[in-house]
């Protein structure tokens, strides 16, 4: 009866209530996220400038891991939701328990690999000398929770993507406020240093995965039975071609984030440091935009495989107008204010300045996100694996790399700190035809 009135819901309430209540519990365990991310950066900043740089190096690994998890998350849930959405029974839990067990056999892997090459990965990252034994400390710890961290992005985007947002929220939080407790217990209390904060993050993620294990049980969620794996060619194709757009975003995001890392080495640490606070505070602005956004895939999912097209599209156009509103209001604050923001992470001056310079260069063109986001998200929820692919490449990718490997060799450390805006400019001049294109496509598919 659930899982009927969950179907209802989503194809016939207004589009005006069913999407701000899926986005509020993702935005909420976006926002706590957050919250620890700025928590840990806080925290490890008040041992210096070296930890505070290790961390933004090792950030690129952590999104290497939730790329994978976000692989796995969106290539089964995006199956699981339009087929859901046709009344089909008998493939979610099957794609369910699949997308579980490929996503934890790619975590020990890639935790066995890091381990074994740790040393030359730190300086890949772009480690300084001075940085390198913090790299090493910190990233050591994070790769014994690989398997746990993609697991856990899996299981996350697989509830939601059902229309139950609210039991993946009780998984995220979980993880992320009990991080927020150890960071300092483990940091300072204990002595521990950047170990500590290494350490806190993945008892948190452990501690969130087997929370959403746990949630996999509740409701009219799809349960992992791990005798429902399959190794059928049907569902690797899914999670490949619903999965693609999501590896392909957040790897090429981790790519410019390492190049970004390699760039900002040549202007010093404190260069390092300063981009990586402001890629902390920037995600802390977009959370809620890309929650709403999340909040918009499952009615996207069910309406498309309910053949509801202009449903998909009013959906569509909401997500996009609240989000950019949002954008705008915030970003006038924090152009204000953006001195004060860096400075409470690390006072360094040098910090403060290259870090609130990049700030207001991104904050200047942010307002773009959400129609560059949400078409994303439309177009992958939509198994449109080509659009959403280009899509995905663009703002960290097609444009973002180029810039920054252009930019800094005519403009200096400007040119570093403009890379984001220019690149945001780029992708939504990209993305405006690819979507005029399918939208029309879907209004004639709808007649």
């Amino acid at each position: 009866m659930r899982k009927r009135n969950n179907y209802e819901y989503l194809t016939t309430a207004p589009v005006s209530r069913v999407i701000p209540s899926m986005a509020v519990p993702t935005i909420l365990s976006m926002m706590v996220t957050s919250g620890y991310n700025l928590a840990d950066t806080y925290f490890v900043s008040q041992i210096n400038t070296q930890s505070t740089a290790a961390v933004g190096i090792v950030f690129t690994v952590m999104s290497i891991l939730q790329a994978f998890g976000f692989f796995f998350g969106h290539g089964s849930g995006n199956f699981m939701s339009r087929a859901l959405g046709a009344k089909d029974e008998k493939s979610p839990p099957e794609m369910a328990a699949t997308g579980f067990v490929y996503g934890i056999a790619t975590g020990l892997l890639l935790m066995c690999l890091g381990l074994l090459y740790l040393t030359p990965l730190s300086h890949l990252l772009g480690s300084t000398e001075t940085i390198l034994p913090y790299t090493k400390d910190y990233l050591r710890v994070i790769l014994f929770g690989a398997p746990f961290i993609i697991g856990s992005f899996t299981l996350n985007l697989q509830i939601r993507f059902q229309g139950n947002a609210t039991y993946s929220m009780y998984g995220i939080m979980s993880g992320a406020l009990l991080n927020i407790v150890l960071d300092p217990l483990f940091i300072f209390t204990l002595g521990l240093g950047i170990k500590g904060a290494a350490l806190a993050t993945v008892i948190s993620q452990i501690i969130s995965f087997l929370v959403l294990l746990w949630m996999t049980t509740k409701g009219d969620n799809q349960r992992i039975d791990l005798r429902k794996f399959s190794f059928s060619s049907v569902y690797i194709k899914a999670i490949i071609s619903g999965g693609t757009p999501s590896i392909t975003r957040q790897g090429i995001g981790s790519l410019a984030a390492w190049i970004m890392n390699l760039v900002a080495r040549g202007f010093g640490d404190a260069a390092i440091a300063g981009l990586s606070i402001v890629i902390r505070l920037a995600f802390i602005i977009t959370a809620a935009v890309i929650g709403f956004g999340h909040g918009y895939q499952p009615l996207c999912g069910f309406s498309y495989g309910a053949k509801l097209y202009n449903r998909v599209i009013k959906g569509f156009w909401f997500t996009v107008n609240a989000g950019t509103i949002f954008l705008l209001a915030v970003s006038v604050f924090g152009f204000i204010f953006a001195e004060e923001l860096i400075s409470l992470f690390r006072s360094d001056p040098d910090v403060v300045e290259i870090g609130s310079a990049a700030f207001r260069w991104q904050l200047a063109t942010l307002f773009l996100l959400p129609f560059i986001m949400t078409s994303n998200m439309m177009m992958q929820t939509i198994n449109k694996p080509l659009a959403a692919n280009v899509l995905a490449a663009s703002r960290r990718g097609l444009f973002y790399i180029p810039a920054l490997l252009i930019l800094p060799h005519f403009w200096g450390i400007t040119g570093l700190e403009a890379c984001q805006s220019v690149s945001d400019i780029l992708s939504f001049l990209l993305t405006a035809p690819i979507m005029y294109y399918e939208i029309r496509k879907m209004k004639d598919d709808n007649l």
